[in-house]
């Protein structure tokens, strides 16, 4: 595809699904504890194999339930998190999720002292790739695996900027259904001064939708 069509097939994209599955679950993402963390609840949900739209309805019930911290989601009982997942539709894996939250929690207070940019600098120490330790560190924290922790990671580059440009396996499959180049620099470079999180996001969307006709 000429690199005028490109241009012109990253500007529909961008224009149908340019948006951010944070933005979606309302969370206003900044590069401060609580919506870090918010986030990543986020990705533990959208990993599981349930709708997206039910995983984002239940992010938004734990927010509205004010399980929007490590502290607040540790302190609350087991039966309170199963109660605000399942407001939120998440009943398929209520119980192991609501134990999975209360474990990660815990871990991010005693490792991390509830705040993931520490976790981040933890990867910046680590020795080679920074953006490899990070995603091991993010798969240590219960129920969130690797696909979490790639979701966590495309959402997070418009404020980690040192993961940009994130473009997964997933983002990259969006790209070939769009007919665009799928390697990343050359993406990077089709999306220009887009925000990286709101591209991936397009691309992840359009590799899961369904095939027509």
């Amino acid at each position: 595809m000429p690199p005028s069509s490109n241009r012109e097939t990253v500007r529909e994209l961008l224009d149908a699904d340019g948006r951010t599955y944070a933005d979606e679950a309302h969370i206003h993402l900044r590069d401060t504890p609580q919506p870090l963390y918010q986030l990543l609840v986020l990705a533990c949900l959208l990993s599981a194999r349930i709708s997206s739209g039910i995983a984002l309805a239940t992010s938004r019930s734990l927010t509205d339930s004010g399980l929007r911290s490590p502290r607040r989601m540790a302190d609350a009982t087991w039966q309170e998190r199963v109660d605000a997942l399942g407001r939120g539709g998440y009943r398929r894996y209520d119980e192991r999720t609501a134990t999975q939250l209360g474990d990660g929690a815990q871990l991010l207070l005693d490792t991390y002292g509830g705040d993931l940019r520490r976790l981040r600098e933890a990867a910046e120490r680590a020795e080679g790739d920074e953006i490899t330790a990070l995603r091991g560190l993010l798969r240590e924290v219960p129920g969130l695996g690797p696909v979490g922790a790639d979701i966590f990671l495309r959402e997070v580059q418009g404020v980690w900027p040192e993961v940009a440009p994130y473009l997964d396996d997933k983002t990259l499959q969006g790209a070939r259904r769009r007919g665009l180049p799928d390697e990343p620099k050359a993406l990077a470079r089709l999306a220009g001064d887009t925000d990286p999180a709101t591209f991936a996001a397009a691309l992840v969307r359009a590799a899961l939708e369904k095939k027509k006709g």
